[in-house]
C-alpha cells in the first residue's frame, strides 16, 4: 500500500473544487469539524498501510492538523511528509470569499512559508515542493531562490515542484535541468495525471529515468472520476468501463496510475474514511491488457481539461 499516499487538500480547509464536497462534508466546516475530519481520514490511511501525506501552506490548516495528529499519535514514526510552498491561503475560513489562495513564488515568500512548515512540521518534514511551479513565475530562472532551496536539500529534505495546467511538462523539463553546485536540485515531481489528462507522463518518465521520485496528484480529477461525479461523456465511459470491471471508478483511475513504470506514489484525496477505502482498494486490482486502448482514447485536450478545471466553483 506504499505506492498510495493521502493528500489533504479537501480536508484542510472549508472550501475547494473538488466535487461532492456537500454530500463529503456537509456544513460541518467549522475548524474543529475538519480537524476531526482530518484525523479520521489520517486514521483510516494508516491502519491500511498509507505512509505518504501530502499538505501545503495553501490547504488551510492541513499542516496544523497533520501536525496534531502527529502529537496525538506518538507511535506513528514511519509517515513520510510532503509539504508545499507558494501559495497563501487568504479565504478566512468562509466558502463565499472571491480568492482562496493567493500564488507568490518569490524567495520572500519561500523564507517565510518554510520557517511556517518547519515550525509546524520540524524533522517530520522529508519533502518540500515549490507549489504549482510554471515557466512565467520565474521561479525555475531564480538563482537566489534556488541556493535557498539547496539548504534545504543540505539538511537532508528533498527539494521538488509540484505542477498543474497544460504546460506541466515544459514546467518538469526546464526543473529537471536546474542545478546548484553541479547538482540537480528538484528530485520530486508532483504533477496532475490521470485518464482525462495525461499529456505530462513522458516528462514524468524522463524525471524518473533521471532517478527522481514522480508523485501523481488528481488521479480522480478533482471528483469527475470519483463515483457519482461524472461530468461528460468521457466521464461516464469511465464509469461505465469501471462498473463492467465491477470496480468503482475511483479504483480504476488510480489502478491506471499505479500500471505506469514510472510513478512512485499516487495521492488519494479522500474526505472521509470510506473513500479512503475505496481509493486503497485500487491497489489490489488488475487491469486487463484489451481496456488500455480504450482508457488512452480517453484522454482530453489539456487546455480543454485545465479550462474546466480553472472553472469550477469553491464549494
Amino acid at each position: 500500500m506504499r505506492r498510495i499516499g493521502i493528500g489533504l487538500a479537501a480536508v484542510g480547509r472549508p472550501a475547494y473544487i473538488n466535487a461532492g464536497r456537500e454530500r463529503d462534508l456537509s456544513a460541518a466546516r467549522s475548524v474543529d469539524a475538519l480537524r476531526e475530519r482530518t484525523w479520521a481520514v489520517l486514521d483510516a490511511a494508516y491502519t491500511l498501510g498509507v505512509r505518504y501525506v501530502d499538505v501545503a501552506r495553501s490547504y488551510g490548516r492541513a499542516e496544523e492538523f497533520l501536525a496534531g495528529w502527529l502529537a496525538r499519535r506518538p507511535e506513528v514514526t514511519d509517515v513520510e511528509i510532503g509539504s508545499k510552498w507558494g501559495y497563501r491561503y487568504v479565504g478566512e475560513w468562509r466558502l463565499d470569499v472571491p480568492v482562496h489562495e493567493v500564488k507568490d513564488h518569490s524567495a520572500a515568500a519561500f523564507a517565510t512559508q518554510s520557517a511556517e512548515s518547519l515550525a509546524l512540521l520540524g524533522g517530520r518534514l522529508a519533502v518540500y515542493h515549490v507549489h504549482s511551479a510554471t515557466l512565467d513565475t520565474g521561479v525555475l530562472e531564480d538563482t537566489e531562490l534556488h541556493r535557498a532551496l539547496a539548504d534545504l536539500r543540505e539538511h537532508g529534505i528533498r527539494v521538488g515542484i509540484s505542477t498543474s495546467g497544460p504546460q506541466q511538462a515544459a514546467a518538469v523539463r526546464r526543473a529537471l535541468d536546474v542545478t546548484v553546485d553541479g547538482e540537480g536540485l528538484f528530485t520530486s515531481f508532483q504533477s496532475t495525471w490521470n485518464i482525462l489528462e495525461p499529456s505530462v507522463g513522458p516528462a514524468l518518465a524522463e524525471a524518473a529515468d533521471a532517478g527522481a521520485r514522480v508523485i501523481v496528484k488528481e488521479p480522480v480529477a478533482n471528483g469527475r472520476l470519483a463515483p457519482g461525479g461524472a461530468l461528460c461523456p468521457s466521464d461516464a465511459r469511465v464509469a461505465a468501463i469501471a462498473a463492467d470491471l465491477g470496480c468503482g471508478v475511483d479504483q480504476l483511475a488510480i489502478a491506471w496510475v499505479l500500471v505506469q513504470p514510472w510513478a512512485a506514489t499516487v495521492l488519494s484525496g479522500a474526505a472521509t474514511p470510506d473513500q479512503v477505502l475505496s481509493n486503497v482498494g485500487a491497489a489490489g486490482l488488475m487491469l486487463p491488457t484489451e481496456i488500455e486502448d480504450e482508457l488512452l482514447d480517453l484522454a482530453e485536450p489539456a487546455e480543454r481539461y485545465w479550462a474546466e478545471r480553472r472553472a469550477r466553483a469553491w464549494s
